[in-house]
């Protein structure tokens, strides 16, 4: 089994609340050469997300891109600035692709 996380039943995992959110800014975060701060259009409201993805992607690339984020977080302090959220990637311990909607759709849909 990889890593040894706890099993968390079906009913846990519906208690995420997965949705896309559409990157409308995107800024290195000063004094980091990993941390990326994000602000992402979920359709009825706006959130800040501060993701360790610097060193693959730039802001200027994710700019008006879809990333499905866990929006029911309690928020946490990162480097000074609050995150109130986390984004989906894929890899181990660096970052080796975020994941994008194949189609557009609307900022806020569920992912399920």
């Amino acid at each position: 089994m990889p890593d040894e996380k706890p099993i968390i039943t079906f009913d846990d995992f519906m208690k995420l609340d997965i949705r896309i959110g559409t990157v409308i800014e995107a800024e290195k975060v000063s004094n980091s050469h990993k941390l990326l701060r994000l602000v992402l259009d979920f359709g009825d409201f706006k959130r800040q997300v501060l993701a360790g993805i610097a060193t693959k992607y730039s802001p200027e690339e994710l700019l008006g891109k879809q990333i499905p984020v866990v929006t029911n977080l309690a928020p946490r302090k990162i480097a000074s600035l609050e995150s109130q959220g986390m984004i989906l990637a894929i890899g181990d311990n660096e970052v080796e692709a975020l994941l994008f909607p194949t189609e557009a759709v609307k900022s806020g849909a569920s992912v399920h």
